[in-house]
């Protein structure tokens, strides 16, 4: 999903906060590794105290333990550019009454587009209403984030950006779909994965 650009809210800067937004700055990035890609978030009784401490309101400090576990969203988008061509895949499987293919992967200059499609009964009373969300993983040294997701009565689809771009020859690679609920960015994982692994 491609972001708004972020405009600056007010020219004002106190300098005399430098000292504090840059240690701010740094304790974020020590609780990042600290957490080992896991953030998690504080129990409310934990932000009900620290707002008693601190006198900060308990939804602004909710608000800010819920921006934190979405950092990977800003990191720098690669927008596909330079079109080459479309590698056939055409790969299918059935779970838990959703059937999962992959047709076809676009190839550009810096980075390749992967399409998941998904297809399930509507008239299957358990059936989901609102699609859940799939997270791509490719492992390294691929990038994978959705670039959008569609889904209507009976059938979604969701596009992922790979970067760097996969080679034309897929076969080796394995495709591995994790499913999600929330938010697309940080959202909690089911436990449920489907994976593609492309033979020769």
């Amino acid at each position: 999903m491609k972001r708004m650009p972020f405009t600056r809210p007010t020219e004002h800067s106190d300098e005399r906060l430098r000292p504090l937004d840059r240690q701010i700055c740094q304790l974020l990035q020590q609780r990042k590794e600290m957490s080992d890609g896991n953030p998690g978030y504080p129990p409310f009784a934990y932000i009900d105290q620290w707002s008693a401490e601190t006198g900060l309101y308990e939804d602004f400090l909710k608000y800010f333990f819920g921006a934190i576990r979405s950092d990977e969203y800003f990191k720098p988008i690669v927008e596909p550019a330079g079109f080459i061509k479309h590698v056939p895949v055409v790969v299918s499987q059935e779970h838990d009454g959703y059937f999962f293919t992959l047709t076809a992967v676009r190839q550009y200059a810096n980075a390749s587009v992967v399409t998941l499609y998904v297809d399930w009964d509507t008239a299957i009373p358990e059936s989901m209403t609102d699609m859940s969300n799939f997270a791509l993983d490719m492992g390294e040294p691929y990038d994978c984030r959705m670039d959008r997701g569609v889904s209507g009565s009976g059938n979604a689809t969701f596009n992922y950006v790979v970067s760097p771009a996969l080679p034309d020859k897929l076969s080796g690679l394995e495709f591995v779909f994790r499913e999600e609920i929330g938010s697309p960015f940080g959202g909690e994982p089911t436990g449920k994965e489907v994976r593609f692994c492309i033979e020769e």
